[in-house]
């Protein structure tokens, strides 16, 4: 299999979702070995928190098809925002 270099990992990363990213920052991880979680973090311009998140859940078998967050995740809706008018646009 090709050697596949840091511009071909980056530009891969950059076309995933949230949780493929996290999935394959974690696979990348386990495949540096120590220190994966640093190094793969710096090097895809994550948190390594996020790596050794999607390290655990590839070794816990944890990982769910249907959603890219858990139900109830991320922010809150908000409602829609009035555009404010200008003191221009005023006759």
């Amino acid at each position: 299999m090709p050697y596949m270099g840091e511009f071909q990992r980056t530009a891969f990363f950059s076309l995933l979702d949230e949780k493929q990213r996290r999935l394959y920052a974690g696979l990348e991880a386990l495949k540096t070995g120590r220190g994966g979680d640093v190094r793969i973090a710096e090097l895809l311009g994550v948190d390594p928190g996020t790596v050794a998140r999607g390290r655990r859940e590839l070794l816990a078998q944890d990982v769910q098809r249907e959603r890219v967050r858990a139900r109830g995740a991320g922010r809150k809706a908000v409602g829609k925002k009035r555009r404010k008018s200008s003191p221009e646009s005023k006759p």
